[in-house]
């Protein structure tokens, strides 16, 4: 009579796991990590609704409370609930990496286009883009913030205007590559307009590239939003984000480490999982790595 089979332990569990295939070890990293971003994507989206105080409601009686039932992450100094805090601080941080990788792909896609196509402009364009590469990030992305105040509007524009010049080179090398193929030159033989040359025959051959640089810009736009903000020249203290919350919680740190724990923890998986989804989707997207692992 054949035993039924019992579940195996957490160690049984790891010690198979490093055993599998190496085809099947590929997709248990992304899996796990695409699990952690739809949930942290998840809570944070739905924490007006879950979060168990106003974030910004104080209690100075309440100041520095341990973990508690009617506070699951204890208190800061002022007072408010850490857990509400970490998940709205969660949003803020998001909608500002999104934004900012979105805007910047866009744009750079369009400039990189007319750069890789129209070799007169392809000089002027590329000058501005080495000139703006010249300049520190972090630096510039301080300088505009202050120029235009601390605002989710100056963060997003601050964040954005250094990544546009990685990806005009992007989008720039594969337009220089694809404008020499036999179906590009035989659409402009044809006299295909230039809108339907570059929107139909070249910005196809970009979308893999872009969706892999969107992943890095989007994890870089995060962390650079949380450096700004806990350097004081991101957003406003009044807003909650992942680097205000650390910033605020560092002056505390010896008395209360889990004011900066939770916020650390929270962005460092949030970028952890879009950086191994980058790395996934390069490996798939990419045919030359494709045809080493065949």
């Amino acid at each position: 009579m054949n035993s039924v089979p019992q579940p195996a332990s957490a160690l049984q569990w790891a010690l198979r796991a490093l055993s599998l295939p190496r085809r099947w070890k590929f997709g248990l990293g992304p899996a796990l990590a695409a699990l952690v971003l739809v949930a942290i994507v998840f809570v944070t989206l739905l924490s007006p609704w879950i979060a168990p105080h106003d974030p910004m409601a104080m209690n100075p009686l309440g100041r520095m409370q341990p973990a508690s039932g009617a506070h699951p992450l204890g208190t800061d100094a002022y007072g408010r609930d850490l857990l509400s805090r970490v998940l709205i601080g969660g949003q803020v941080s998001l909608l500002i990496g999104v934004a900012a990788a979105a805007v910047s792909v866009a744009i750079g896609l369009l400039i990189g286009l007319v750069a890789g196509f129209f070799r007169l402009a392809d000089t002027i364009i590329m000058r501005i883009m080495d000139s703006l590469m010249a300049i520190p990030s972090i630096l510039l992305a301080i300088a505009l913030v202050a120029l235009n105040g601390p605002s989710i509007t100056s963060v997003v524009l601050a964040i954005t205007i250094p990544e546009i010049p990685r990806v005009v080179r992007l989008v720039r090398a594969v337009v220089l590559s694809a404008r020499e193929e036999p179906y590009v030159e035989a659409a402009i033989a044809l006299g295909s307009g230039m809108p339907k040359i570059l929107l139909q025959h070249l910005m196809p051959n970009t979308m893999a590239p872009l969706i892999v640089q969107g992943t890095y810009i989007l994890a870089s736009a995060i962390l650079t939003e949380a450096i700004l903000s806990f350097l004081g020249a991101g957003v406003s203290t009044e807003i909650p984000t992942w680097g205000n919350i650390m910033a605020e919680g560092r002056t505390f740190f010896r008395i209360k480490p889990e004011l900066i724990l939770w916020p650390g923890l929270m962005l460092s998986l949030c970028i952890l999982s879009i950086n191994l989804l980058g790395d996934a989707a390069r490996d798939m997207l990419d045919p030359r790595l494709k045809k080493r692992a065949a």
